[in-house]
């Protein structure tokens, strides 16, 4: 299990990189959307960390849970006055609710499932000794 711990985080520190990257671009819906779903990754290369066994779909469902539960969270307005103190804050919690947002972290879930899946199955394939 080390070994997809260290892949997992591989991964959220790519995904990091990738986020900061996007944040760089001029403003926009490609910027914003593609922050969305790289967050959606990002939690699901951390729950894969913390539970290195899970199936892919569970944590999809996780990651997809995470997301939702803070986008969510942005219509009571404490993400918003927790933002308004702290960068790391905004960039975790964000400031105020999005509908689309929804859909992107979805996105997210369903890349992180895809990548999982396939790596596993080529982990499996190498282990069987199949081609």
């Amino acid at each position: 299990m080390p070994h997809r711990r260290l892949a997992a985080l591989a991964a959220a520190v790519v995904v990091v990189g990738a986020g900061l990257a996007v944040r760089a671009l001029p403003p926009g819906a490609v910027a914003k959307y593609a922050g969305d779903l790289l967050y959606t990754l990002l939690v699901y290369a951390l729950v894969v960390v913390a539970a290195p066994r899970a199936r892919p779909s569970a944590v999809a469902a996780v990651a997809l849970g995470v997301s939702w539960l803070v986008e969510f969270a942005q219509l009571t307005g404490v993400p918003a006055a927790l933002s308004a103190h702290s960068t790391l804050a905004r960039l975790v919690l964000g400031t105020t609710f999005n509908a689309p947002d929804l859909f992107w972290y979805a996105v997210g879930a369903a890349v992180g499932y895809a990548i999982q899946s396939a790596s596993r199955e080529m982990t499996i394939d190498r282990f069987c000794g199949e081609s």
